[in-house]
């Protein structure tokens, strides 16, 4: 039987489904106000998502990138943070129903973000995982090491090759960040670290279905993007798409010649594309309203829904319609500044002031492509190379929630800059299983340095 919390019957109850950009901004934006607030996550923890891919390739390790939420809040004393996963709504009785209680609200700001889109076919997730949580950089961590891992224990050259082969699927900022650095790893860090092997062999494949990767960004830098990724050895798939994934190989389909091409790899990492939580779906569901496209929440000027304007979506999961502008992109400047102008609008509610119409202050945005190398654009300028690298690195140091984490993030970033060492490049989780016919019967003694021999490029791989 559910257990149903109390609300003070003398302030307001704000409810907060999601610590992530969104939902962290609404519940700083009222500390100081009238009412009580409730921050709900099933992690204990805030994540630094753009730096997600820094874990995933050993640069940072998780700690650096997230910070206890409550270690947050503390200050905040009109705040408590509720471990928790929400279920469902209840809007006519103003309820948010938990998996085995439920908590009244008087507002409710839903933030829960997106997760990966394998666009009708989940059974790939299994072969090429997405990059949204640390458990997911954690494992293309364990996935990228381990396949240098197996190739220096196998005497299959097949095998070396599927295992040297990485394939990242989806050119926008998740993937070319991947790509890049991934690149460095394979081609710098690496390096000098096998006896058998020689991972400067590796082959690191960036699936692109338009022209140019980050094709978002106005004239040159998509251009400037793939000068960029190929000068650190990336190789750039376009005009294709995927059509399956399997254990040890990827399908691609070629839009302009209508062919099928099959890449023999051990690892592949998914970044084409997200789709809402499926919360925004059950929200819609209990307000009458239909979801828009990937399963988003359509929201007014105030970024509260049609008909209930004590209900608010914030972040990636909502679908913001700019006058000006268009539709707004899942950044997390966006969720942020959607988050406190929720909390805001609550505030102007609490004085008996009327709401303002949301307006979304560009500040700019950039992608990291590697060491020195990055695009973007702040107002009207356009920017790539060294100029747009130490700009990202400052701002993303900036927006780190947590001045220890900056501390932490500074010193890596330093060490990685000087060494272009990884110090975190840890395999866990558990151990990568190797097929017996990569151990020689016969003897166990030393293979010859297969670096000396010419790389092996299968007979697939795409022009």
């Amino acid at each position: 039987m559910m257990s149903t919390s109390q609300p003070n019957a003398t302030r307001k109850q704000v409810v907060i489904v999601g610590g992530g950009f969104a939902g962290l901004a609404a519940a700083q934006e009222l500390r100081r106000a009238d009412c009580d607030v409730t921050l709900i996550d099933q992690r204990n923890f805030h994540l630094f998502q753009p730096l997600l891919y820094q874990v995933a390739t050993g640069e940072l390790s998780p700690a650096n990138i997230a910070a206890p939420l409550r270690a947050i809040l503390r200050r905040q004393r009109n705040t408590a943070v509720e471990l928790g996963e929400v279920v469902g709504f209840d809007l006519k009785r103003h309820r948010v129903l938990l998996r085995d209680h439920e908590l009244p609200f008087d507002y409710l700001v839903l933030a829960t973000g997106s997760t990966q889109h394998y666009f009708g076919h989940q059974s790939w997730k299994k072969f090429a995982p997405g990059l949204k949580t640390v458990e997911d950089a954690t494992d293309i961590r364990r996935r990228i090491l381990s396949a240098f891992e197996v190739a220096e224990r196998s005497h299959d050259a097949e095998q070396i090759d599927e295992c040297l082969t990485f394939v990242i699927v989806g050119a926008g900022p998740t993937g070319c960040e991947l790509a890049g650095a991934l690149a460095e790893v394979a081609y710098q860090t690496l390096a000098a670290d096998f006896r058998r092997i020689d991972p400067k062999r590796a082959r690191i494949l960036l699936i692109d279905p338009s022209g140019n990767p980050l094709d978002f960004y106005p004239a040159p830098l998509p251009v400037k993007a793939a000068e960029a990724l190929q000068e650190l050895g990336v190789k750039i798939i376009r005009g294709c798409y995927v059509t399956d994934v399997k254990e040890n190989a990827v399908t691609l389909h070629s839009k302009a010649d209508d062919t099928d091409t099959v890449i023999r790899t051990r690892t592949v990492l998914w970044a084409a594309g997200v789709k809402a939580s499926p919360l925004g779906e059950a929200l819609c569901g209990q307000a009458g309203i239909e979801t828009g496209r990937g399963g988003r929440v359509p929201v007014t000027s105030d970024c509260s829904i049609e008909g209930f304007p004590n209900i608010f979506v914030c972040g990636d999961l909502a679908i913001f319609i700019d006058p000006d502008d268009g539709e707004l992109p899942g950044l997390a400047p966006v969720a942020g500044q959607m988050g406190r102008h929720a909390a805001e609008s609550m505030k102007r509610d609490l004085k008996n002031k009327p709401r303002k119409a949301f307006r979304y202050f560009d500040k700019g945005s950039l992608a990291v492509i590697g060491r020195f190398r990055a695009v973007g654009t702040i107002g009207k300028w356009k920017l790539h190379g060294f100029v747009a690298w130490a700009i990202w690195l400052l701002i993303h140091l900036m927006y780190i929630t947590r001045f220890r984490n900056r501390v932490l993030v500074l010193i890596q970033w330093g060490w990685a800059f000087f060494t272009r060492d990884r110090s975190s490049r840890l395999i866990t989780g558990p151990p990568t299983e190797q097929p017996a016919k990569d151990i020689p019967q016969e003897s166990h003694s030393a293979a010859p340095d297969r670096r000396a021999s010419p790389s092996a490029m299968s007979s697939t791989d795409p022009q």
